[in-house]
């Protein structure tokens, strides 16, 4: 199965180089993306949207032949989730790790803070303590060293999705920083922030206690936690 890989933000495709060894392992074929304004630290990011990371992913599943896995970490969760909307049909499974998907015309996050074209990484203390779980020194001078800007445009713009078939499309949300047991809680809860994950038709839930990055905390247990869920890709 052709699994592609869609960083969270301030990363590209090497983010995922501790997950691959696993899904290689079990078969599997990972396809790590770096999205456009990521190349570099350098890039050009000024006009850089959502839209254009959603069409590059589309443009990734386009290029592969039969269905495909999506894996999205973080703000990576929207981005395949208008992937799916644009392309429901050829996507055996989402998973959304430590994220979800978001509903039409909801933002990624417009509360960080912008410089120009660019939203840097925020400072440490500008996260929540649930964020940084297992994440410690050595973790985020390695993190901050490798972190390139974000586009602004990608953080702000509003989802828009066209096609109610992505809610038949599979689910898994691997969740870290929140357990699952509160994510149930939100969605009985109406709350806003999981009602597009509400309504989602086939979803399965897998815990693996950590911060928000476990692609760097604990890479091993998310490469099998995507294994274990692409094994029954259609169920």
């Amino acid at each position: 199965m052709d699994i592609i890989l869609v960083p969270g933000f301030w990363l590209d495709a090497s983010s995922w180089d501790g997950v691959v060894p696993a899904l290689e392992a079990a078969g599997h074929r990972p396809v790590p993306l770096t999205l456009p304004g990521l190349e570099s630290k350098d890039a050009n990011r000024a006009g850089i949207g959502l839209r254009d990371h959603i069409d590059a992913v589309v443009g990734a599943v386009d290029g592969l032949d039969g269905k495909v896995v999506l894996v999205g970490h973080s703000g990576g969760g929207a981005i395949i989730h208008g992937v799916i909307d644009s392309r429901p049909e050829r996507v055996a499974r989402a998973i959304y790790v430590d994220s979800g998907p978001l509903g039409e015309g909801g933002v990624i996050n417009d509360e960080l803070e912008a410089d120009g074209h660019d939203v840097p990484l925020p400072p440490w203390e500008g996260f929540e303590d649930a964020d940084l779980v297992d994440l410690d020194d050595a973790l985020r001078d390695q993190f901050r060293a490798r972190a390139i800007p974000q586009p602004k445009g990608v953080a702000f713009d509003q989802q828009h999705l066209h096609d109610e078939r992505r809610y038949d499309v599979p689910a898994t949300v691997i969740a870290c920083e929140f357990p699952s047991a509160m994510l149930h809680e939100w969605i009985a809860g109406g709350h806003p922030f999981v009602a597009e994950l509400g309504r989602m038709k086939d979803v399965e839930y897998v815990d693996l206690p950590t911060g928000h990055w476990p692609q760097f905390t604990k890479p091993d247990e998310l490469g099998q936690a995507i294994v274990a869920a692409v094994g029954t890709p259609e169920s």
